[in-house]
């Protein structure tokens, strides 16, 4: 009974070493940091509202069996190039947010059909290959956004092009849609006699956070969201079984490219600037940490992966300036350490899920040879 409870324990262990480094970091910086809780609920608060529909839109292709979606990147630039066009018209409110959602999402569509089209023809290696088409379509983005805008597109709002004529600036403002959706309906609690501090709960943008909570688990179980489970688990068994699996593949990423659209412009209407020639390539990197932080892996993840991951990589974003400020001197340390860990955990996680994978192999083919030997011997 005892070696029954130890083989749990390890292998319960082994299964969440990430999330259980990040509650120790966590847990440590705390106190350095010298934060008060209040601050700290707020601001988880608020990375949740601005961070859960990008990493939500990585759980469709994982059940599709195509790992984590690096090329959601595509479907971040799909969502600035409708920041960039409304703010050049000077749409305000939620009315400009759903007209940057309709612009974004037919660019979003071609790119996750391009996206899902290229990793179809590199099945078994989808991670590193949507990688390198970010980083493809990255150059395709800044040269319309540099040269295209103003010259091709025509766009000539001051606040969006440079004074030379053509090319989005490096900073856009987008106070004409900042916390739209966050203000329109929202509560604070625990304030101040002036109503200052205090946290804030943006109720609506919840809501729509919910709401795609709700969509993802009934997508899992309706006919697409078998097949893609069906995919996922077989590709071999899949095709035989009637589903056409390159067709559900290239599904999967669509729609993970335009969740990821419509999130970074949840992101940055949250935000309230936009860096057009960098927030998007930042945006991958940061959302897959975030899940892999919160116990997923290359082949499973769940909605609880998605907000523990959060709370988690976002608390530690939170903490470490101010705990490399008060143990060094200089906040840039915490700095460092962000990146170094946003990359850490990516490595971290998939070397383990490498280990993992290769132990159950190992076993399922001795458990496979010891039952040939009964046999034999029967």
């Amino acid at each position: 009974m005892k070696e029954i409870k130890s083989k749990d324990v390890k292998k319960f262990l082994v299964n969440n070493i990430v999330p259980i480094i990040f509650i120790v970091l966590c847990a440590a910086c705390i106190p350095v940091a010298g934060y008060s809780g209040q601050y700290l609920v707020d601001q988880i608060i608020t990375r949740i509202v601005r961070n859960s529909f990008l990493v939500l839109s990585l759980l469709i292709p994982i059940m599709a069996g195509m790992g984590l979606n690096f090329g959601m990147t595509l479907g971040a630039m799909a969502g600035q190039i409708g920041l960039i066009f409304i703010t050049a018209w000077n749409i305000v409110s939620i009315p400009g947010l759903l007209l940057a959602a309709i612009i974004a999402t037919p660019i979003a569509i071609l790119l996750g059909w391009f996206c899902g089209k290229m990793l179809n023809m590199a099945k078994g290696r989808e991670m590193i290959t949507s990688y390198m088409i970010s980083f493809f379509m990255n150059g395709v983005y800044q040269l319309v956004v540099l040269y295209g805008m103003g010259s091709v597109i025509p766009i000539h709002a001051n606040q969006v092009i440079l004074p030379r004529g053509y090319g989005a600036r490096n900073t856009i403002d987008l106070l004409n849609v900042r916390k739209s959706i966050d203000n329109f309906w929202s509560i604070k609690l625990f304030t101040d006699e002036n109503g200052m501090g205090g946290i804030t709960i943006p109720l609506l943008t919840l809501i729509l956070i919910a709401i795609l909570c709700v969509i993802i688990i009934w997508f899992r179980k309706t006919k697409i969201g078998q097949d893609m489970r069906a995919v996922g688990q077989d590709m071999e068994v899949a095709r035989e079984a009637g589903i056409k699996v390159e067709r559900t593949r290239i599904l999967a990423i669509i729609i993970s490219t335009v969740f990821a659209a419509y999130g970074m412009i949840i992101y940055l209407s949250n935000m309230g600037t936009l860096n057009t020639y960098n927030y998007h390539s930042q945006i991958g990197m940061f959302s897959i940490a975030a899940l892999l932080v919160g116990g997923a892996s290359v082949s499973k993840a769940s909605i609880k992966n998605v907000f523990l991951g959060i709370i988690l990589f976002h608390l530690m974003f939170i903490l470490t300036p101010q705990a490399g400020r008060n143990l060094i001197g200089q906040a840039q340390i915490g700095e460092f350490f962000r990146v170094f860990v946003s990359y850490g955990v990516i490595t971290l996680s998939l070397v383990l899920y490498e280990i993992r994978t290769r132990r159950e192999k190992a076993e399922s083919a001795q458990t496979l040879a010891l039952s040939q030997t009964q046999e034999a011997n029967a």
